[in-house]
């Protein structure tokens, strides 16, 4: 079966039993509140970590790096807050996860291909060998 089919009807099911299980232990009013609560304070520390992000990517550029860490970490604090602002707590979860700079390091360390083992070995890829300058008859 299709990734997307089964996350599009997943995710779903998943938020409705957790609203189910969590509304019924502290009401549907303080589960709509902490939903709330939880996008609101979601929203405001990704722009926190967004703004740190961006001068921290900023200081790579004046010193003449490419900022790949800050770009991708970037993309991942966008979707962090993509995340917290969809209703639901496994969404929310998830979103944390991807706000806070040490578990977003280690999410994104471990799917780089950057970090790989495999590349690693392969970073110092050259070619030795001889050459030899071969002139015309014409010395040109």
């Amino acid at each position: 079966m299709n990734t997307a089919i089964i996350l599009i009807l997943g995710i779903p099911l998943i938020e409705i039993y957790l609203f189910i299980k969590v509304g019924s232990q502290i009401g549907a009013l303080n589960t709509i509140l902490l939903i709330l609560s939880t996008a609101i304070v979601g929203i405001w520390y990704a722009r926190y970590e967004g703004f740190n992000t961006l001068k921290s990517g900023m200081s790579q550029l004046v010193k003449n790096e490419l900022p790949l860490y800050e770009i991708i970490s970037g993309a991942a604090i966008a979707f962090a807050a993509l995340l917290l602002i969809l209703p639901g707590f496994a969404t929310d979860i998830i979103g944390i996860l991807f706000i806070f700079p040490l578990t977003r390091k280690v999410i994104l360390s471990k799917y780089s291909k950057k970090n790989s083992p495999k590349n690693k070995s392969k970073e110092k890829n050259f070619i030795e060998g001889e050459y030899e300058d071969i002139e015309d008859k014409d010395g040109k």
